[in-house]
C-alpha cells in the first residue's frame, strides 16, 4: 500500500503511530481559511473544524494549514455558500439545510423530516448514491462536501408552553433549521424563524420566540435554553440524524496535490467521527443535569407526530412535482431508507427495545 492510500484509509492516530509522514516536504505551503456557521462556544460542532485543522497540519508536517473562523469573524453565519461560489473562501463548515432558500435540495445533505439516522445517512452517502447525487447538485455552487460529524437523532426543542395537541402549535414562533421542516411546520400553523444559534437565547428571553430547536442536551445546555423555556420535547422527528458538513471550494480542491487531497480526506473522517462520538458521550450527562435543574422533559403526543408526518409527506410531494432533481434525490433516499428500516427490525431495534426494558 502506498503512502497516499494509507493516509486515505487510516485515521491520524494510525498514521502517526506508524511513524509515517506524508511526502509533502518538497511542496509549496498551502494556507486555507475555513469559515464556520457556528460559534466557538459549541465545542462539539465548532470543535470538529478545529480537529480537522489540527489533523491536516499534523499529517502534512505543517505544509498544509487551515485556519478556522467562527460565525461572524470572516462573514455572517449564513454567508458561506455565497463566498464559496464567489471563490473568496476555500472551505466552510455548516448545515446544508440552512440554505434551502436557494433550493430545497440542500436539506437532503443535512436532514429532512422523518429521514435517515446518523449511520443510515453515512451509509447512503458513502455506499449508496447520496454523496454522488448531492455533490453533482452542489457543483453549480462551486463546492463539494465531506461530513463534519453527525449529531444523531436530535431533541424536539424548547417551548415556553406545553404542547398537548396539534392546536397548541398554531401561531407558535419557532427557531428551526428551516427548509422542508419549516414548510411542514407551517402547515401545522408554526411560524418558522431561521437564525444563528447565538441569537436564540435573547429571542426566547424577550418572547419574540415561543420555541426553539437546535441539537440536543449538551449544546442546548451551553446555549442556556433551559433558563428561558421550561418544556423540552422529544424526539426531533425532523432530524433523525443531522449531518454537519465541510463545504470544500471545487477550484481550491482541484489545485491541491494528490497528497494533500488524501490528507484532507483523512482529516475530515477523523473530525466527523470525533464529533459524533462526543455527542454520544456528552448528551446523556447533560440531559441528567437539565432534568435535575427542573427541565420538564416530555414526549411529543402521537397525534402531533402523525400530523408532522402527514404535513412532511405533502411538502415532499409538492417539491417533487416542481423539481425532477428533487424527486430523483428524494426517491433514492427513501428507497435506501426502506432497506435500512427492514434490517433495523431484526437488528438494533429489538436489541435496543430489550435493553431499554431491563436494569443494568
Amino acid at each position: 500500500m502506498d503512502r497516499r492510500s494509507l493516509i486515505k484509509n487510516a485515521g491520524i492516530a494510525g498514521v502517526l503511530a506508524a511513524g509515517i509522514a506524508p511526502a509533502v516536504h518538497a511542496q509549496a505551503a498551502v494556507r486555507w481559511r475555513l469559515a464556520s456557521s457556528f460559534p466557538r462556544s459549541l465545542d462539539t460542532i465548532f470543535g470538529s473544524a478545529e480537529t480537522l485543522s489540527k489533523t491536516v497540519k499534523a499529517l502534512s508536517g505543517g505544509k498544509f494549514e487551515i485556519s478556522v473562523h467562527p460565525a461572524g469573524e470572516l462573514m455572517p453565519a449564513f454567508g458561506v455558500v455565497d463566498a464559496l461560489q464567489a471563490d473568496t473562501l476555500e472551505m466552510a463548515q455548516s448545515a446544508a439545510y440552512y440554505f434551502t432558500g436557494k433550493d430545497p435540495i440542500f436539506a437532503f445533505s443535512c436532514a429532512v423530516p422523518f429521514g435517515l439516522t446518523a449511520r443510515q445517512n453515512e451509509s447512503w452517502k458513502e455506499y449508496g448514491n447520496g454523496r454522488k447525487l448531492l455533490d453533482a447538485f452542489f457543483a453549480q455552487y462551486n463546492f463539494r462536501t465531506a461530513s463534519a460529524g453527525n449529531t444523531g437523532t436530535q431533541m424536539g426543542g424548547w417551548y415556553r408552553k406545553e404542547i398537548k395537541t396539534v392546536e397548541d402549535l398554531k401561531g407558535l414562533k419557532m427557531r428551526m433549521g428551516g427548509g422542508v421542516f419549516g414548510e411542514a411546520m407551517a402547515k401545522l400553523g408554526v411560524v418558522s424563524q431561521n437564525m444563528p444559534a447565538g441569537d436564540v437565547y435573547q429571542s426566547l428571553e424577550k418572547g419574540t420566540l415561543d420555541a426553539a430547536e437546535f441539537v440536543g442536551p449538551h449544546d442546548d445546555e451551553k446555549l442556556g435554553f433551559n433558563k428561558v423555556a421550561p418544556f423540552y420535547y422529544y424526539p426531533g422527528w425532523w432530524e433523525g440524524g443531522a449531518d454537519l458538513e465541510f463545504f470544500i471550494n471545487n477550484k481550491a480542491f482541484a489545485k491541491l496535490s494528490d497528497e494533500n487531497k488524501a490528507i484532507l480526506d483523512a482529516a475530515t473522517k477523523v473530525a466527523a467521527r470525533d464529533m459524533t462520538a462526543k455527542y454520544d458521550a456528552y448528551n446523556p450527562v447533560a440531559l441528567k443535569r437539565l432534568v435535575a435543574a427542573k427541565t420538564q422533559l416530555k414526549a411529543f403526543p402521537k397525534a402531533v407526530m402523525d400530523a408532522g408526518f402527514k404535513a412532511s409527506m405533502e411538502v415532499f410531494a409538492l417539491h417533487e412535482g416542481k423539481s425532477p432533481e428533487f424527486k430523483k434525490i428524494h426517491q433514492d433516499m427513501r428507497a435506501f431508507q426502506r432497506d435500512q428500516i427492514l434490517w433495523n427490525r431484526f437488528s438494533e431495534y429489538p436489541f435496543n427495545q430489550y435493553m431499554n426494558s431491563v436494569k443494568i
